[in-house]
């Protein structure tokens, strides 16, 4: 069985949990929303085209590999923006249109954002049978991607390439092993060369989250209910989606 399998590392990745009022949180590991957003912008798929990101959400299987959920940074954000009325009488198609009011018609908002800071994971896609884009358009999608790629908002650049891999394997876990073989090689290989400072190599996975469509070789630990699973764009809409969940034992 072919499965695709990525990284994604970061200084800072924000992973969107459900929001209220004016406070944003972020899930300690990327949700389906997430992954199906990544893989969208890869290919070049425009943000209102929902029935194009349906078939990503449905037509794949996804586990994360968690190396490490990172520590959890919160920032205090203010920002200015116009009223919803003075917004009804201009048109406006960008920040600067916003920001061009006015400065009486400005009003400032707060709100408060968290990031998690030097997080990793590993990602593993199991294509379905009729999926629109075989695993290896995927991996070279995100090899040289059509837009911008970022861990969950534009400030979250990818730290590290995101190295995608095709891999033959029973299953998402055997896979993740392989791939991380594989990468510690590519970097011991690397260090060896390099006169520059040395790579750190890959940490182990701590645990395993995933959904339906995808093959895993793990009992889980526990099973949760996530509302990531995306529905509509306008007004993020969000479904419910059962993820399993299995930690890693380390060996004493």
């Amino acid at each position: 069985m072919s499965l695709l399998v990525f990284q994604l590392q970061a200084p800072l990745s924000a992973w969107g949990d459900t929001a209220v009022g004016e406070y944003r949180p972020s899930h300690d590991y990327p949700g389906i929303s997430a992954l199906v957003g990544l893989l969208g912008a890869a290919l070049g798929l425009r943000r209102e085209d929902d029935a194009a990101h349906a078939r990503l959400r449905d037509a794949y299987g996804y586990a994360v590999g968690v190396q490490s959920s990172g520590k959890l940074l919160r920032d205090y954000h203010t920002a200015q923006v116009p009223s919803q009325a003075s917004l009804k009488k201009r048109p406006h198609a960008s920040r600067r249109d916003e920001l061009a009011f006015p400065r009486h018609d400005l009003n400032t908002i707060l709100s408060i954002r968290d990031y998690r800071q030097d997080a990793g994971f590993l990602i593993a896609i199991q294509a379905s049978e009729g999926s629109p884009y075989p695993l290896e358009m995927l991996a070279d999608a995100l090899r040289t991607p059509r837009f911008v790629l970022y861990l969950g908002r534009k400030a979250c650049p990818p730290g590290a390439p995101l190295h995608p891999q095709i891999i033959e394997a029973d299953s998402a876990d055997q896979a993740f092993d392989t791939y991380l073989e594989r990468l510690i090689e590519a970097i011991t290989r690397l260090n060896g060369v390099a006169r520059s400072k040395s790579l750190e190599l890959p940490p182990p996975i701590e645990r395993i989250a995933w959904g339906q469509g995808i093959a895993v070789g793990l009992a889980p630990d526990l099973t949760v209910t996530r509302k990531d699973r995306p529905l509509r764009r306008k007004g993020w809409q969000f479904g419910d989606r059962s993820e399993h969940v299995a930690l890693i034992r380390k060996e004493a």
